[in-house]
């Protein structure tokens, strides 16, 4: 058919609504057309009936419109600019008058009159200067792209500031906010500085968390009412239910499929937005958005399951089908809400306007609420192993860590509850493993009575747990030790350190080898050490902890087990550490804690230590020991006082003796003197 017959047909289907196929086939005729009207009035009227279409507008296809429109302009653009390019590198003659693509971008443009709105001329900017200028084509004029550029900004300003965004419904704020997340990398530096970026973030904020996108988290209301618990624990999603279906349509949405762009166009909004208010908002948003999520898993059976035990607690369908399709769905939104998250922290520490109106703390706590919402997605599989999550997560527990008030306020809104030691649910594991790991680093800012109710009593709690552990639990366990240390290293809670150091001490050595590896035990004895030798005040208030410490030791060393420890209790980072035993790791332990001890016990110790080094039978495990003390005699971990006292005992009280011999002294012989048994004297 002749393209001016076609045209004219596609503007009358342009008047009536269709079904699905056909809307389909008028928009793959409209990109036909657009690659091949040679006429630009054709062009123009084109673009105008476009965007006017009932055919096109009154299907109500939400951002699937707005991604029809733009991918048709982009298709368009594209098939005119290789085309141009042919034909300028053929030397074959051709019919068919080509136009160049600066005519052809004016010719489009035109089109977007005053017929329609500013946000549909935005899709259409959006779409052809991705098909001219996209992966670097440099398709258009240098003045004409000036003036695209411009006007993608100019169009999307007049739309956020006219009210276009609020009166064109949610297709209108979603084709603004789509529009630019793919066109945000074509602009330059000088139009991206124009853009409204405080009228930009709430819709912004919006497009990530609401219907088009990640639906409020309802879609877990879906998964929940779908699910089922079978005879022994057995959780089955099938994965041809309702909701499973809904997941997979979900992800086939254009915000969702696209949230990486979506949320740097939310994060660029965040940096760059002229009123700090609306970054407020934004934070709040997130908050309200991640809590509602958090509370709806928490009410799904499957947060109950410990990753260890998914093989057994999913059927076969769940665990290979519908099971992956969910966690990709968490992992998106962990990205895209950490991605603007790293924006909203990073202002906070810039922005004179925040420090000024003492917004960081209160950014710093709801960021880690907002970290600690959606933890259950970010401790698995290593997810939160990024730059950006890291960053977020840092900085705002330094700058938490430097306001008391807004520090304890924070844990006593986390803290976990006291009704179970050791819960059974996994998910409040994980809520527990994320508040040890919060207040190990709050424990300098904070009272020494708040120290003892919102850090030493959760911990504890966990310390308190023997039984056997999953890997989950063994990482809360950790923390749990990780967190106690940190209290007891603050001096100005020695008063606390003096009650708590020996019932931790026995904990520690109840958790040895079963719960902490050989590593865990001989940091956390040797800090306890540091702790309560001098120059901490612990060491004035009680003079005797640090030695009946070591007694405790060397009693624990006396009873240790010979046989070698498993592998598997290291953490993985640990696999290549030299083999040892419960007694060689013991006698480990003893070595590390000889550059804190009081003068007075220094000689004594390094005797005792070794013995205990030739106590070990196993000569592999007892040469590593050997090297261990050698190191810590040579190796500049003593000071001055202490490698005094060592020097001396390994010299002249018979240290090198006992430690390679076992204390036995070699014949004393003077050099070229006969033998014992040589002929008697002559005399």
């Amino acid at each position: 058919m002749p393209v001016d017959r076609l045209l004219n047909t596609v503007l009358q289907h342009y008047q009536d609504v269709h079904d699905a196929a056909k809307t389909d086939q008028i928009i793959g005729t409209t990109v036909h057309l657009l690659a091949h009207l040679s006429n630009p009035l054709n062009l123009t009227v084109l673009t105008s009936q476009l965007l006017t279409a009932p055919a096109i507008w009154r299907r109500h296809d939400g951002s699937r419109t707005a991604l029809r429109i733009i991918s048709l302009f982009n298709t368009g653009a594209m098939r005119v600019r290789d085309r141009n390019k042919t034909t300028t590198t053929t030397t074959i003659a051709t019919t068919t008058t080509t136009m160049s693509c600066d005519a052809w971008t004016r010719a489009v443009v035109k089109g977007a009159d005053e017929r329609s709105k500013r946000w549909q001329h935005l899709l259409v900017l959006a779409g052809v200067l991705m098909g001219m200028e996209g992966n670097n084509r440099r398709a258009l004029s240098q003045s004409l792209r000036d003036t695209l550029e411009q006007a993608v900004v100019m169009a999307a300003n007049l739309a956020l500031e006219g009210g276009d965004a609020d009166d064109g419904g949610p297709v209108a704020a979603l084709s603004i906010v789509m529009a630019l997340s793919f066109v945000l990398p074509l602009l330059s530096t000088r139009h991206k500085a124009r853009i409204n970026c405080a009228a930009l973030l709430p819709f912004a904020t919006w497009a990530m968390t609401g219907e088009e996108g990640f639906c409020d988290a309802q879609f877990l209301r879906a998964v929940a009412r779908d699910t089922t618990v079978q005879q022994g624990r057995v959780h089955s999603w099938p994965a041809q239910s309702p909701s499973c279906l809904l997941l997979r349509e979900m992800e086939k949405q254009p915000l969702v499929a696209n949230m990486g762009p979506l949320s740097q166009l939310a994060a660029f909004a965040v940096q760059h937005a002229a009123d700090a208010a609306a970054v407020a908002q934004a934070h709040e948003a997130l908050l309200v958005f991640t809590g509602r999520m958090l509370d709806v898993w928490h009410r799904n059976p499957f947060s109950e399951i410990d990753p260890s035990l998914e093989s057994s607690s999913l059927t076969l369908d769940t665990l290979q089908n519908a099971w992956p399709l969910l966690w990709q769905i968490f992992r998106r939104l962990m990205f895209g809400t950490t991605a603007v998250l790293q924006a909203i922290v990073a202002r906070s520490l810039l922005d004179s306007q925040m420090q000024r109106h003492g917004m960081a703390p209160s950014i710093a706590s709801k960021s880690l609420q907002i970290l600690r919402n959606i933890f259950f997605i970010s401790n698995r599989n290593g997810n939160s192993a990024f730059e950006v999550y890291t960053f977020a997560y840092m900085a705002s527990l330094d700058v938490l860590s430097r306001d008391a008030l807004v520090s304890e306020a924070f844990l006593r809104e986390a803290r976990p509850a006291d009704a179970h030691p050791a819960p059974s649910d996994h998910l409040a594991k994980t809520l527990d493993l994320f508040y040890l790991n919060v207040a190990e680093h709050l424990s300098l800012v904070l009272p020494t009575e708040s120290c003892e109710a919102l850090i030493v009593k959760p911990a504890v709690a966990y310390l308190s747990q023997q039984e056997p552990m999953s890997p989950s639990m063994t990482e809360v366990f950790e923390s749990a030790h990780s967190a106690i240390l940190s209290v007891l290293s603050c001096p100005q809670h020695s008063t606390l350190t003096v009650k708590l150091t020996p019932f931790y001490i026995v904990k520690l050595f109840e958790s040895f080898p079963r719960h902490i590896s050989p590593r865990q035990f001989r940091v956390a004895f040797r800090t306890v050490m540091e702790v309560v030798s001098p120059p901490f005040p612990i060491a004035a208030m009680d003079p005797e902890l640090s030695e009946t410490l070591l007694e405790m030791l060397r009693a624990k060393i006396a009873t240790a087990s010979t046989q070698l420890l498993q592998a598997a209790v290291d953490a993985p980072s640990q696999a290549s550490e030299e083999l040892l035993s419960e007694q060689s790791a013991l006698v480990m332990t003893l070595i590390d804690s000889l550059p804190f001890l009081p003068l007075t016990l220094v000689e004594e110790s390094l005797g005792n230590t070794a013995r205990a080094i030739n106590g070990i039978e196993d000569p592999r495990l007892r040469a590593a020991v050997q090297k261990r003390f050698w190191d810590v005699l040579v190796g500049g971990e003593m000071d001055v006082e202490r490698s005094t006292i060592g020097v001396a005992w390994w010299g002249t009280k018979g240290g090198r003796e006992l430690v390679l011999f076992g204390g036995a002294r070699e014949p004393l012989v003077m050099s070229g003197a006969l033998d014992g048994e040589a002929a008697s004297s002559r005399l």
